[in-house]
């Protein structure tokens, strides 16, 4: 049923974006290559396309600001590009044109009473880097703490939201298990189980710096952004399915929410079940590193909120047979499906399952939160592809009032402490793999114009409007 009601008073609605998503200049004003770049460079990327120009943010701060001011939001979810500022990754080259351009669009969104929140690492790592091993490198611990300390020390004044990591499941699985992003390794047993080790102590050394050196002055916030699909159990009544759903969501969200918002530690699934892959095939198929007791203690709290983004769900039944060939499948033991009775977009990779949303911020609640950690939604929407009506996008409508009112219901009925959304995406976008195929944006960007034009679809209007009545509320009579 529809639930006709209103978020609190001081709810923050905005909208999220990514630098290497927008802004182009790739190569401009003295910054650095990108582990992107060189990938799409190679022609990694759907047609070939490039990110080289992309929206051409770096070069339209007002338009942007321009664009967002139009939807009256309270904040504004985008990412620093590290080799922008840093071009070889570290601090003995430090860009001031990219520092300059951060610093006017800090001070621009703040003229708008808009709330920046940053986003230090969205996937963009400096290519210089990842000569060096990249996240599998410990190294890269040091290197990423040096970079968020000059960030905070040059942006901390005026931002007091802060997020170390973009979804670091999807640079450990797909960068290093799948080798489907750069740096394109196929390694899932191994890689990116040691990736994902690197990034949360990472994370967990930079929320202690901002704690120990910036809180007590700057009195911001730190957290991360951790993506996951919703698991429904293929057959509810099938114990082995309700198991294997349980096992993906560890798999995908435990696999970093554990350690940061419950013990220091991997989830007991995920452990267990690693162990039992390794022991029932011949060769070890999996190695999970191991926490020392000091690391636990240091990596667990290591967050002021959670950041969620949901984008679909899934079904999920468990596994027979093939468990012993390494991937993020076969060594979880689950196997995933799509139920043909969800309604599918023009995208045919997402499923339009907005009831997904209310279950996982439930779970996100009741496994990692409880009442004290609030939780901001930091990535939501959909795809249309580059047919049809590019303007009148009914289907996106329908996409943000249904899983905006799942949102609501789990904040009135469920009792989660849910203090924000942010709709993905501000405009159309260079979508990684995808290129410029899927429209993400609510506001569509022509990308055969060289001045890259934004016009705003039937969603951005509807999102202003949800925005101004802070919720879906009961018509006026």
């Amino acid at each position: 049923s529809f639930l006709q009601d209103v978020f609190p008073s001081g709810f923050l609605w905005g909208a999220s974006t990514g630098a290497f998503n927008t802004e182009g200049a790739w190569a401009e004003d003295g910054k650095g290559e990108s582990i992107w770049d060189q990938f799409g460079h190679a022609g990694h990327v759907y047609r070939n396309q490039t990110a080289d120009v992309a929206c051409d943010s770096y070069y339209k701060t007002s338009y942007d600001v321009y664009l967002l001011r139009g939807l009256h939001p309270q904040m504004y979810k985008f990412s620093v590009s590290w080799p922008r500022i840093f071009p070889v990754g570290t601090s003995e080259t430090i860009n001031s044109k990219g520092v300059d351009y951060y610093n006017q669009l800090i001070n621009r969104l703040l003229d708008s009473n808009i709330e920046p929140m940053v986003t230090l690492f969205h996937w963009d790592l400096p290519q210089a880097l990842q000569v060096l091993g990249g996240w599998q490198n410990d190294s890269i611990i040091d290197a990423f703490v040096n970079y968020a300390d000059f960030c905070f020390d040059t942006f901390g004044d005026r931002v007091k939201f802060w997020i170390t990591f973009h979804e670091p499941w999807v640079i450990s699985y797909a960068g290093y298990g799948t080798g489907e992003h750069p740096p394109g390794i196929t390694d899932p047993g191994v890689a990116s189980y040691k990736v994902a080790h690197t990034i949360l102590k990472a994370h967990a050394k930079v929320w202690h710096l901002y704690n120990d050196k910036y809180r007590s002055q700057q009195l911001g916030k730190v957290g991360l952004v951790l993506n996951s699909d919703w698991a429904e159990p293929k057959t509810p009544a099938n114990s082995e399915d309700v198991r294997a759903a349980e096992r993906y969501l560890q798999f995908m969200l435990g696999w970093f929410a554990h350690p940061i918002f419950v013990n220091g530690d991997y989830p007991y699934i995920l452990k267990a079940q690693i162990q039992e892959v390794n022991q029932q095939c011949s060769t070890t198929v999996a190695q999970l590193p191991l926490f020392t007791e000091e690391e636990k203690y240091w990596v667990k709290g290591t967050a002021d909120f959670f950041g969620l983004s949901h984008y679909t769900s899934r079904l999920v039944s468990t596994v027979t047979n093939g468990i012993c060939t390494p991937s993020f499948e076969s060594i979880g033991n689950f196997s995933l499906h799509v139920d043909p009775s969800w309604p599918q977009t023009a995208s045919s990779w997402i499923h339009v399952v907005p009831w997904g949303l209310r279950r996982l911020l439930k779970f996100v609640s009741q496994e990692y939160t409880g009442t004290k950690i609030p939780i901001y939604i930091a990535g939501n929407g959909m795809p249309t592809e580059d047919t049809g009506d590019l303007i009148n996008d009914t289907l996106r409508v329908d996409y943000i009032r249904r899983y905006i009112n799942e949102a609501l219901k789990a904040y009135k009925l469920d009792g989660v402490n849910l203090k924000g959304y942010n709709a993905w995406s501000l405009m159309d976008s260079f979508e990684w793999l995808n290129g410029y195929e899927p429209r993400f944006g609510l506001h569509q960007v022509d990308f055969d114009n060289p001045n890259r034009p934004r016009t705003p679809k039937r969603s951005a209007v509807y999102y202003a409007e949800i925005i101004r009545n802070n919720g879906i509320p009961l018509p006026k009579e």
